[in-house]
């Protein structure tokens, strides 16, 4: 099997103009979204007025088509299609699980080195957006994979404890369920930092206070899937951005050596 591997760009400002492309041909764009940045418009956040699909299609000049979500505090690879018949090729991929995501993260506590995630999540649904969706839908099968890359302890009390302890996370998720890494790590007892939603409160604040952290550490790093047309498997790779980067050498981390 033959893979192509696109090379990162370099980091760029979340403030620059143009999104940073991470690769681009006639029928595929990815690019890296930065935190803060949603991929539509949404009732959710009705303030908003910058979104992922709108900002990519004034800057190639012509619409694009979403293939997948990433939160709104997430960053990383976001692939969109460039026509209609492309994003019902790539759709087929998605849910053939064709599609091989991965993720990193930083966690409250030592996890294990290695594990499986097999926790259902029941369906999340908006009062605004799920109004005419079912309301006691049974829970969906939802799976992660998770490798710990480092860690690392801190001589400050955080909660009962009198040092603070966190771990660098490699994520696979096999599913792709709502919200589904941040709540499958706050079921663990491992939440992400930064998460204001799932996560510890304690714990974020301590990042906010001691290390100037205010985002999410949670970033899309990578995906590989079949390409839609020739068959011939990319691997899309975005870098850190330069708060989630400053916080792993920080805590002296090295990200490629893991």
């Amino acid at each position: 099997m033959n893979t192509t591997e696109i090379m990162p760009n370099s980091p760029r400002s979340e403030f620059d103009s143009d999104l940073p492309v991470l690769y681009q041909d006639e029928f595929l764009v990815a690019i890296n979204k930065p935190a803060g940045l949603l991929v539509h418009r949404s009732d959710i956040d009705r303030h908003e007025t910058r979104f992922a699909v709108q900002l990519l299609r004034d800057q190639l000049g012509q619409r694009v088509f979403p293939l997948h979500r990433l939160d709104k505090p997430t960053a990383g690879v976001l692939v969109f299609a460039l026509n209609p018949d492309i994003a019902r090729k790539m759709m087929a991929i998605f849910m053939a699980d064709s599609v091989e995501k991965t993720y990193l993260a930083v966690v409250r506590g030592y996890s294990a080195e290695r594990a499986i995630i097999d926790y259902p999540l029941q369906e999340q649904l908006d009062k605004m957006t799920d109004r005419l969706a079912q309301q006691d839908k049974a829970a969906q099968s939802a799976i992660t994979y998770y490798r710990r890359l480092a860690t690392v302890e801190l001589p400050f009390a955080v909660g009962r404890y009198l040092t603070s302890r966190y771990s660098l996370l490699q994520l696979s998720p096999k599913t792709g369920r709502k919200h589904q890494l941040r709540r499958h790590l706050k079921h663990i007892f491992h939440p992400i930092i930064g998460d204001t939603t799932h996560g510890d409160g304690k714990h974020n604040d301590f990042f906010r206070q001691q290390l100037n952290c205010r985002q999410l550490l949670l970033a899309s790093t990578q995906l590989n899937f079949p390409h839609p047309v020739t068959g011939q498997r990319l691997e899309i790779q975005a870098p850190l951005d330069a708060g989630f980067s400053r916080i792993v050498t920080e805590l002296n981390w090295n990200v490629d050596n893991a």
